[in-house]
């Protein structure tokens, strides 16, 4: 019993520390100069490169069969976290910090409207109330006069609810993959998403890795490595002891931490209506869990 304590105190300290790292991710994403999906491709190879010496120091095999099974799901999925990728890292580049992760942190909802639709869930009147209160929430951080006058601030929430619908898809998509489970799958999603990436980036101006400076090396080392690699690999340890109940609701950290680093490190502005509008949110979205 006090071995099932602790392995569950750990998994839940694992799990509080992922979600922290990631919630401190925009901070160094803005400081590497590089257009979004080159970024998000170098991102996917160095987290697959750490979790690869991660399997080879704990002799850990992936069965091929099981992947030959399952190879066209994790190809889209694997797209989709990298598109995904791509609209989070151009939404920090249009508006706050906070308000593009507020916005993204709709795709839970997003998930509860859509499970009806492709696995026949039954929909409660519970979960239509969080879509519709978190929808509302979304609407106060863009803001009346963004949703009339347009602007960098609306573009960059819409890029983030568009992050959202694709991360959405990367979590419906994986309730379809059977035979492979854990770590294994996210480092099979990232093989997917850099032969994805590669000819994107190819086609939509090219590389420039060269081009960074020791600043922009030492920022992107930081997201492919420690962002990534070692915190996918926090999070998925972590996920294995805990429930999912418990798992989902920890994971709201990670949009608290960078509502504050933005507004405390970064300087950025907030509004009430915004503060309000991403109570909406998270809340709904952790009640809609319970």
């Amino acid at each position: 019993m006090k071995e099932t304590e602790n392995k569950t105190g750990k998994a839940r300290m694992e799990l509080v520390v992922s979600m922290t790292v990631f919630g401190t991710l925009a901070v160094f994403v803005r400081g590497i100069p590089l257009p979004s999906g080159e970024l998000a491709l170098y991102r996917a190879v160095l987290a697959a490169l750490l979790i690869l010496v991660y399997f080879l120091a704990g002799k850990t095999r992936i069965q091929v069969s099981l992947l030959k099974k399952e190879l066209a799901v994790l190809l889209l999925s694997g797209a989709a976290m990298g598109l995904n990728w791509i609209l989070l890292f151009e939404a920090y580049r249009y508006t706050t910090v906070s308000a593009a992760t507020l916005s993204y942190y709709a795709a839970p909802v997003i998930v509860t409207m859509l499970c009806p639709v492709f696995f026949h869930e039954n929909l409660t009147k519970k979960q239509v109330l969080c879509f519709v209160m978190s929808t509302a929430g979304v609407v106060l951080i863009i803001g009346i006069r963004n949703l009339t006058g347009g602007g960098k601030d609306l573009v960059g929430i819409l890029l983030g609810l568009g992050a959202a619908v694709f991360y959405a898809a990367v979590i419906l998509l994986n309730k379809l993959i059977k035979g492979v489970s854990g770590i294994q799958r996210t480092f099979l999603q990232f093989l997917a998403a850099i032969a994805v990436l590669i000819p994107y980036v190819a086609c939509t101006g090219g590389f420039h890795l060269a081009e960074l400076s020791g600043a922009g090396w030492g920022s992107l080392l930081i997201v492919g490595l420690f962002h990534t690699g070692v915190t996918y690999c926090l999070y998925f340890s972590a996920l294995k002891e805990l429930r999912g109940q418990e798992a989902a609701i920890l994971s709201y950290i990670d949009p608290a931490v960078a509502v504050v680093i933005s507004v405390l490190v970064l300087g950025e502005g907030i509004t009430g209506l915004q503060v309000i509008g991403g109570i909406l949110i998270i809340g709904f979205a952790v009640w809609n869990e319970v």
